[in-house]
């Protein structure tokens, strides 16, 4: 099974809140509800661990797939596009890491 690590911060003048309540109401049930999808979850970064430093993303996303290849074809249905385009329009340069469990 693979994970797909998404790390982003908010355009300018996208709050938290605004963010937030769409992932809410959109973002996470519909992702969820996907045939590809085993789990879904949402993490706001709060800072670097033995730092005062701020972390370099806000945001962090675990999408943990049944399959690449579905998750693509998943990801191509014009419900997921206008959910993307939706996210996109939040997220400022996200990073998309495909991961894969170690142990």
């Amino acid at each position: 099974m693979k994970t797909l690590v998404v790390l982003f911060n908010l355009k300018p003048g996208v709050t938290a809140a605004e963010y937030e309540r769409w992932a809410t109401a959109t973002d996470l049930p519909t992702v969820r509800r996907l045939p590809s999808v085993r789990s879904f979850e949402l993490y706001r970064a709060e800072g670097v661990l033995g730092s005062e430093a701020a972390s370099p993303y806000a945001y962090v996303e675990f999408i943990d797939c049944l399959s690449l290849e579905t998750l693509f074809a998943d990801i191509g249905t014009p419900v997921m596009q206008h959910v993307a385009a939706e996210f996109q329009a939040f997220a400022r340069d996200p990073l998309f890491m495909i991961t894969e469990r170690c142990s």
